[in-house]
């Protein structure tokens, strides 16, 4: 027997009950925001080209920039095409660009809690540090927005062996950590059930565009292939279409042009379809009866 995670059994996708979204809708789509904040010097941080030496003016100043112009390009975008947003968002951003957080605020998007900084990575953290960056992260969340998240998501996706423990314990409903289903499914955690919603690392402009190189061009039609393909199978089973976008990356004037293309192409179809915010997609699931998701 290999080693394992302990937090779900395996289920086939094609042998579950079926299940609608709100109004009768079959596929839930949403757009992730993740807004970053890094140290200057120090730490952790994506790379544009390859850095050299600290300070790494070149890569910091690029991570800067989606915090500066491109953060404020994709708003313009998701009011223009009406969309909802969720925001993961680094906490150090409330003292550092606090009218960004104010304009998501006053749109009604949902905060999703994705760690204090992205200079650091939550799962290397012994057990008592890593317990106080969450406590630290929902407080200064829940001073801002009037309520803690429901949603958490670890800065680089990192997790330690005990993070779906800690978040859960922390009063946290669901992780957006794996990317493992098309379905929400729960996890098993030593204070009691974590909902699972699905996040993207293939539609997600990190791995897409930074690591794998694609263009705007090709990054905009993986978002609308991926959109047009889920449309048939969601008609036999209700599906979830996460969209990672990161502002330094996307908010890129020529990357926003192809980006609007491919959110415009969903946009014309939102009569069929349930755009939405990973928050709401995990409350729906718990009003559903027992046995119906998997893990449950």
């Amino acid at each position: 027997m290999l080693p394992d995670h302990g937090r779900y059994a395996y289920s086939a996708i094609n042998a579950r009950p079926d299940y609608r979204w709100p109004q009768g809708k079959r596929l839930a789509v949403y757009l992730a925001l993740n807004l970053e904040h890094f140290a200057f010097g120090d730490g952790l941080g994506e790379e544009l080209a390859p850095g050299g030496p600290q300070p790494d003016v070149l890569n910091y100043a690029w991570r800067d920039y989606g915090n500066r112009v491109g953060v404020w390009r994709l708003l313009e975008l998701f009011e223009e095409l009406q969309l909802p947003a969720s925001v993961l968002v680094n906490t150090t951003l409330y003292d550092y660009c606090p009218a960004v957080m104010a304009a998501f605020r006053q749109r009604g998007d949902e905060i999703v809690a994705h760690g204090r900084t992205n200079a650091e990575r939550q799962g290397s953290l012994p057990p008592d540090q890593e317990r106080l960056l969450i406590d630290e992260t929902t407080r200064t969340i829940a001073q801002h927005e009037g309520r803690a998240p429901a949603g958490w998501l670890g800065p680089w996706i990192s997790q330690s062996w005990q993070t779906p423990d800690l978040i859960r314990e922390a009063g946290y409903r669901y992780c957006l950590h794996w990317c493992c289903d098309d379905q929400p499914i729960w996890f098993q955690t030593r204070a009691g059930r974590l909902l699972s919603v699905p996040y993207p690392q293939e539609i997600n402009d990190i791995p897409a565009i930074v690591v794998n190189r694609a263009s705007a061009t090709e990054f905009a039609d993986m978002i609308a292939d991926n959109f047009d393909e889920m449309r048939d199978p969601s008609q036999r089973q209700p599906l979830v279409f996460g969209i990672a976008l990161h502002a330094c990356i996307v908010g890129q004037p020529f990357r926003l042009r192809q980006l609007r293309r491919a959110l415009a192409h969903i946009g014309q179809q939102r009569d069929a379809i349930w755009l939405t915010r990973p928050g709401d997609v995990a409350a729906h699931i718990e009003s559903l009866p027992p046995g119906i998701v998997p893990g449950g």
